[in-house]
């Protein structure tokens, strides 16, 4: 059973961490190094929660192989994020892995732009999640923070969603910004929903969003591999926790 937001104790706020952009850095050159793998296990080490990869059609970063090889041996969870086409339904229903984020996928875009519009082909939606279901796998959609688009989200079977939070991330001096991932995060819950976020978010406005009670997890993946070039991937997952869990009112006993 998936836990509700109210069910998690502070201390139970969950960090994901995504290593794509150590594959970005491989792919560079197309070497064997850094493998994404190997900084995912070194993330999972240092506190994270689980680990997130993008398998995107053009394979820009993570490829296959990483995929396959990463369930293999992670001890916590693989979230995969992946567009909803027959291609990646067949490759996670394959792998198997804990999580599948739905996401919307541009070609020509350097990083996710928005949430899905639900308002489209909800049938094949629909079916696609059932289809992940049935595989044991447990789907999360990623979407604008309002509530049509949560309200969508429950009607298609969804029992989790990830509030995109770019638009918060890009105006920070905004107040409205923040306010509509608040009132999100507490209707989702209302509506059973699990709340996780992401997209944007680094050391200087994590605390806002981590102070939301609804939320359970905060998917982070460029702050921390670009803080790691400097501080090492174990003391950027750490601090990134640090200052999650400051923002509860906790303080994890090892720190």
């Amino acid at each position: 059973n998936i836990l509700s937001a109210k069910s998690l104790m502070p201390s139970q706020l969950l960090l994901g961490v995504n290593v794509d952009h150590i594959a970005t850095i491989r792919q560079a050159r197309r070497t064997r190094y850094p493998d994404p793998v190997q900084a995912a296990l070194q993330a999972e080490q240092a506190g994270a929660d689980g680990i997130t990869m993008h398998l995107r059609e053009d394979r820009r970063h993570i490829v296959d192989s990483d995929v396959k090889r990463l369930r293999e041996v992670l001890l916590t969870r693989l979230n995969l994020e992946m567009a909803l086409t027959n291609e990646m339904l067949d490759f996670a229903c394959a792998v198997r892995p804990h999580w599948v984020c739905l996401v919307p996928e541009k070609r020509e875009e350097l990083t996710t732009e928005g949430g899905l519009d639900l308002r489209l082909k909800p049938n094949e939606m629909r079916q696609g999640i059932a289809k992940l279901h049935e595989q044991g796998i447990k789907v999360s959609l990623f979407i604008d923070p309002e509530t049509e688009s949560l309200q969508r989200a429950q009607q298609l079977g969804a029992s989790c969603v990830e509030l995109h939070t770019g638009g918060y991330a890009d105006n920070p001096q905004d107040a409205s910004q923040l306010k509509r991932i608040v009132r999100a995060a507490a209707s989702g819950d209302k509506l059973g929903l699990q709340i996780n976020v992401g997209h944007g978010l680094h050391y200087h406005n994590v605390q806002a969003i981590a102070a939301i009670e609804q939320i359970v997890e905060l998917n982070i993946g460029h702050a921390i591999v670009a803080r790691a070039l400097f501080v090492g991937l174990e003391r950027a997952v750490a601090d990134m926790r640090r200052l999650m869990q400051q923002a509860r009112g906790f303080s994890r006993q090892q720190d």
